[in-house]
């Protein structure tokens, strides 16, 4: 039984945990998972995939288009917006990149720079992010033991007891004020370890603009994701 005639887009997932059938979009991965109770009959499971292929048609359809890195896209980078130009020469011996005013210059040997390119902007991400931290870390008095960027697909940021904090790399694609307030959103986690309402009160007191950048995060977070993938789906 292939149940990607019903839709390229769509992954059979079998769950001990699951009570029900259930489709649910993966906008990271870019496809709809079916969940289907670990001892659901399969045939159940895709006649109800085959009724809602209208749904998962809808939603992969409306998923923010693909951005590559390639010559010539167009990338927000902390809240400007900055041309990729790309400059082969199969002589180079190394790829060099640079970032200007509006441009993202690369010079390279390679016929597809995108992993060098999400290479240099993984290191951009944690310098911005890191001195964003440990300046709202100072602040509350708090020490930060370690800060990371990560590919990662669910979370934007997290912040360990042992006062670790995680991002997720694609935040310096969103506008200042939103990547500002999820970087508040951690550093207030290293005085208050919950979501009470202290921790939003030290959370508003830290942000930038909190009512901007959390109501942006809310209702265009998953934008985000549609940046630096390697390949089409």
């Amino acid at each position: 039984m292939n149940f990607e005639e019903i839709s390229p887009h769509l992954r059979l997932k079998i769950s001990p945990r699951a009570r029900r059938m259930a489709l649910r979009l993966d906008s990271h991965a870019r496809v709809v998972q079916l969940v289907v109770p670990k001892r659901a009959s399969l045939d159940r499971a895709f006649d109800f995939a085959r009724f809602n292929q209208s749904w998962i048609e809808h939603h992969i359809g409306n998923l923010p288009k693909l951005v590559l890195f390639r010559d010539g896209a167009v990338i927000p980078l902390f809240g400007k917006e900055i041309r990729i130009n790309i400059h082969y020469k199969k002589e180079l011996r190394e790829t060099r990149i640079t970032l200007k005013k509006k441009v993202l210059s690369v010079y390279t040997n390679k016929r597809d720079p995108s992993a060098r390119i999400k290479r240099f902007l993984y290191a951009l991400a944690e310098e911005k992010i890191s001195k964003i931290a440990k300046r709202k870390a100072a602040r509350i008095g708090k020490d930060i033991s370690s800060i990371k960027v990560r590919d990662t697909k669910s979370r934007w940021g997290s912040c360990s007891e042992d006062r670790k904090l995680s991002f997720c790399w694609r935040l310096i694609f969103a506008p200042p004020e939103a990547l500002d307030y999820v970087v508040a959103h951690e550093v207030a986690h290293l005085r208050h370890m919950d979501h009470g309402p202290a921790f939003w009160a030290l959370t508003r007191k830290l942000s930038r603009n909190y009512d901007a950048g959390y109501s942006w995060m809310q209702a265009h977070g998953h934008e985000l994701m549609r940046y630096g993938k390697t390949q089409s789906y």
